[in-house]
């Protein structure tokens, strides 16, 4: 028998290329997009399925986490944008100049933690209750269905994936946006208020009952939560940001040619003028990421918290499977009439249909990209090729998962709080590695400083806490019976 050697499947990962880093020549509003698209993905499950029910359930208590998520994973993004602007290459080409064992490994991260469509299936609940009503006509998979093919015309309608992403999360952004503020001024009171900000202040406090497991949860939904945060590296390279400006943007192959798309990135010398540019690019993913995933992120989330607070939690109402948007849509029209119903089902359907075309589109685009950079013969097709066999396929698998899961009666939630479980153990993986990563490979001047280190550590130790922490607990709950 051959010796097994991790050369007969690896394909050789060149150095770096030399070259200056480009001209940051158009101003921020000019280039803003990146940003956004993780405020689409952001605003999906965590902010009206997970913290919604959280808040139902527990009244206000524990919107602290909610904050403290979406604070942590500013600063992952931060490093994420980092290594992009600076090499042009996605992060996962990053990691697997550390290991190579790193690309299987996210390859099993991304689909455990996403395969299960929770997003897909619930925003078809909320599609069908705004056009029929919850108990209209049509199974979960069929509206499912509906949604996937929405997605599908997106994606593989343009010539240009990523144009074609942003615009339409940007409008569904918007959309969301808009309706919350109207949903407030129909049920916000200024006990609420009092209750939404005494629960930021009340750091360090776990309601009784909740355990760890759901904590750890909770705390990686606030936010674009698990690998999603990583889609940041694709975004970037697409809008011509930084080094990524010297990388061709990813085709639809079904509208334009294929075209063989470098996978190795550069690193730029260590002249005046490059620090000066990575200084002005490191501006702009400050800027696109403090005011889209932080404050926009942040402010969303929290009013739909205040919405729970209001119509959900006065009524010791906890939303099971399917009916949490209904809801809150069907006591809104109680204060507001059937404008206010229409107002938050809109605004559900915007919400997670968004957050389901940026996980296929985001999901594809790792998965695609870690097997055209690392694996042999991988090449002999295009990029654009595996991103649409990879979507395909994920839709598909989507579509009969979902049959599948309600033949069996298994519902949508346990498909959205498992991508989040799962999810938190792969942040507790990259997270620190990203760190090293950075230190490790950047030119000095483009290297994390003191403040994004020590933020970066904190990060590392909060998820990696959650996750050995949910791993005894798991084991206790198994052989000592206990519920958490």
């Amino acid at each position: 028998m051959a010796k097994f050697r991790i050369s007969n499947i690896f394909e050789k990962l060149d150095s770096f290329k030399t070259i200056d880093l480009p001209e940051k020549q158009l101003p921020f509003w000019k280039i803003a997009g990146p940003g956004a698209i993780l405020v689409g993905l952001s605003i999906g499950a965590g902010e009206i399925v997970i913290w919604p029910r959280i808040a139902a359930e527990y009244g206000g208590s524990m919107v602290w986490a909610a904050v403290l998520g979406v604070f942590l994973q500013l600063w992952i993004n931060f490093e994420v944008g980092r290594w992009t602007i600076t090499t042009g290459e996605t992060v996962y080409t990053g990691y697997s100049r550390i290991w190579r064992g790193f690309a299987p490994l996210f390859i099993l991260l991304t689909v455990v933690s996403w395969i299960a469509p929770g997003w897909a299936r619930t925003s078809g609940l909320a599609l069908k209750a705004l056009l029929i009503g919850p108990n209209g006509w049509g199974s979960d998979t069929f509206w499912t269905v509906v949604t996937f093919a929405a997605v599908a015309l997106i994606l593989f309608g343009p010539k240009m994936v990523y144009q074609s992403v942003e615009n339409t999360v940007e409008l569904l952004v918007a959309i969301v946006t808009i309706g919350l503020i109207l949903v407030v001024i129909a049920v916000g009171s200024l006990d609420t208020w009092k209750e939404l900000g005494a629960g930021m202040i009340n750091v360090g406090h776990i309601a009784e009952g909740m355990s760890v497991k759901e904590l750890f949860i909770a705390v990686v939904f606030a936010g674009a939560g698990g690998t999603a945060n990583l889609f940041y590296t694709f975004y970037l390279r697409d809008k011509n940001i930084g080094m990524g400006a010297r990388l061709p943007s990813l085709r639809n192959p079904l509208r334009g040619r294929d075209e063989t798309v470098p996978s190795i990135g550069f690193l730029c010398e260590e002249t005046e003028e490059n620090r000066q540019r990575f200084t002005a690019w490191w501006r702009y993913i400050k800027q696109d990421q403090l005011l889209f995933f932080w404050a926009l992120n942040t402010v969303t989330m929290l009013l739909f918290i205040f919405g729970a607070l209001a119509v959900l939690h006065p009524k010791g109402n906890v939303p099971e499977a399917g009916t949490l948007i209904y809801d809150e849509a069907a006591i809104l029209k109680d204060i507001w009439g059937m404008p206010g119903q229409y107002i938050f089902l809109l605004v559900g359907v915007a919400t997670l249909f968004g957050t389901q075309l940026a996980l296929v589109d985001g999901v594809s685009r790792s998965i695609s990209d870690i097997v055209y950079t690392n694996f042999k013969g991988a090449k002999k097709r295009s990029l654009s090729w595996w991103y649409l066999l990879i979507a395909g396929i994920w839709i598909v698998a989507g579509c009969v998962i979902t049959f599948v899961m309600e033949q069996l009666k298994v519902s949508e939630l346990g498909f959205l709080f498992n991508a989040a479980y799962m999810g938190g153990f792969a942040m507790a993986l990259y997270v620190p590695l990203t760190l090293y990563m950075n230190r490790k490979f950047l030119p000095s001047f483009a290297k994390p400083k003191a403040i994004s280190t020590i933020m970066m550590l904190i990060a590392s130790a909060v998820y990696i806490g959650f996750a050995v922490s949910s791993i005894v607990w798991e084991i206790t709950r198994l052989f000592g019976g206990e519920n958490g």
